[in-house]
């Protein structure tokens, strides 16, 4: 009635089943679990463990307050609450909770960080690279045309004195 449940009849009776649409499986690794490599999930996959290496996820990924990754991570959408250090890569949303803490590489087209949380590293939106200030078209035609004098209405403002 709710949900996506099948029931399948037998001869000597009748048995449920369930069956769960990809939209609503998840991955988990519980706390005191270690994996060390690489993980590919096509589904949100939570993390109260500890992962040295990468996860590549088309999914969201929580890293929950006990949760620990050293590496890298590619995803949809990412919620931080425990420790994360590395490169983390998010194309969606990234949350990163009060008490989480990340350090690395962070490309990320939304993101939130809640008062209290600990974020150290390049942070970007999108991966987007920046140019130095020098290279900066706008700041070098300022630059060049330092000698020229300002135009009335796009000149900073100036003190006129009495005298």
């Amino acid at each position: 009635m709710f949900g996506n449940n099948k029931t399948k009849e037998t001869g000597k009776g009748s048995s449920s089943t369930t069956s769960f649409s990809s939209s609503h499986s998840f991955n988990s690794l519980v706390q005191g679990t270690l994996i060390e490599g690489d993980v590919h999930s096509k589904n949100d996959f939570r993390v109260d463990g500890t992962i040295k290496g990468s996860l590549k996820c088309e999914a969201k990924v929580v890293i929950g307050p006990t949760g620990a990754v050293e590496g890298q991570i590619h995803c949809d959408n990412a919620v931080v609450e425990g420790r994360f250090e590395g490169g983390l890569h998010v194309s969606g949303l990234l949350t990163i909770k009060e008490k989480a803490r990340v350090n690395g590489e962070v490309r990320y087209g939304k993101l939130v960080v809640q008062p209290g949380a600990v974020l150290i590293g390049d942070v970007r939106l999108g991966g987007q690279k920046t140019n130095p200030v020098k290279s900066n078209p706008l700041v070098e035609k300022e630059e060049k045309g330092a000698d020229k004098k300002p135009i009335a209405g796009n000149s900073p403002v100036q003190k006129e004195s009495a005298g």
